[in-house]
């Protein structure tokens, strides 16, 4: 298929740079709002484009795929993971799936670290104090967090980013623990002088610190549930940088309130942008509005993947980036 013939329809707005290059290469259609598309748009959007760009505001299940027609061959995801997407469906009729692996990996590990920090050194709290003109001064014993050196880390995935979380975790003095559905190879193991638990529940029960950052698939949807946040110790915190799906909202609530858990510090959701409002009133919970990868130089380089895989696929070979079922 000529490049010049193809048909993309991009579901968001991207960064110009990514915009004018795909314009250049492709007969593209772009998105005037930076709002996402309804379900009938994103029908519409299928049914006229040999490919379509979305990213994890628009849900593409089973049933618009039936709708699409034969004309879209590949869904071009603008970013890692394609849990918003049937993949099973759409390989089924003949559309291809790729997404943008590997260039968000360090800018979400910061962010992981960032969260840390903040939950454990009391940050949104002594901020608030101040931009509310609240401070008296310092005192002995205002705003006492915990020292990150020295605590135990539990990484829940140990994947491009969990290896990323180990080693920020351990320049800070921190005692790196991993569960994975398979163990990592000794020598990263060594590298990153991280201890592997086979056990999920053993490793919760020890840690002071969990980290989440497997992706969200049928087997990890609620992974962290009621049962398995009571295993944790009450002092210690829990972030989440992956997907809100993994953890199970509503218990992490009521524990929190309860004082069972110590802390948590959150950049997903398990509803996405419905965030639980008693979440909001919590003193010892940091909220961020899905930052992760909210870096100019990401989400350029997840463009640019966009970009090489829309056109091998116009020249005619698989897109390097090829969603396959081994992969979910």
């Amino acid at each position: 298929m000529p490049a010049q013939r193809l048909s993309v329809v991009v579901t968001r707005r991207l960064p110009e740079v990514v915009e004018t290059r795909m314009t250049e290469l492709f007969d593209v259609e772009l998105r005037d709002e930076d709002t996402p598309m309804t379900r009938g748009e994103l029908v519409a959007a299928m049914q006229r484009a040999d490919v379509i760009v979305p990213c994890i505001t628009d849900r593409i299940d089973g049933g618009m795929l039936g709708q699409a027609g034969d004309r879209l061959k590949l869904i071009a995801n603008y970013g890692a993971g394609v849990d918003h997407i049937d993949v099973a469906t759409a390989r089924q009729r003949g559309i291809l799936v790729s997404n943008t692996p590997g260039v968000m990996t360090d800018d979400t590990a910061d962010m992981a670290m960032a969260l840390i920090l903040a939950v454990l050194r009391r940050l949104p709290e002594g901020m608030a104090v101040m931009q509310e003109g609240r401070w008296d001064g310092w005192a002995p014993t205002a705003f006492m967090g915990g020292r990150v050196a020295g605590k135990r880390l539990g990484i829940l995935g140990m994947g491009r980013i969990g290896q990323a979380v180990a080693r920020r975790a351990a320049a800070f003095g921190m005692q790196v623990h991993y569960h994975n559905r398979r163990r990592v190879h000794p020598d990263i193991e060594a590298a990153l002088q991280a201890t592997w638990w086979e056990s999920l529940d053993q490793m919760i029960s020890r840690m002071d610190v969990i980290s989440v950052n497997c992706p969200h698939t049928p087997s990890t949807f609620h992974l962290m549930n009621a049962r398995r946040l009571k295993l944790m110790k009450p002092q210690a915190v829990i972030v989440n940088t992956s997907r809100g799906e993994v953890i199970d909202e509503n218990a992490l609530t009521r524990m929190l309130r309860a004082g069972e858990i110590a802390g948590a510090g959150l950049d997903v959701f398990e509803r996405g942008r419905e965030v639980n409002p008693r979440l909001r009133e919590l003193p010892n919970v940091v909220l961020l509005p899905h930052m992760g990868s909210a870096t100019r130089e990401g989400r350029i380089e997840m463009g640019e993947k966009v970009l090489i895989n829309i056109k091998t696929f116009a020249d005619g070979h698989r897109p390097p980036d090829l969603v396959v079922p081994s992969m979910l």
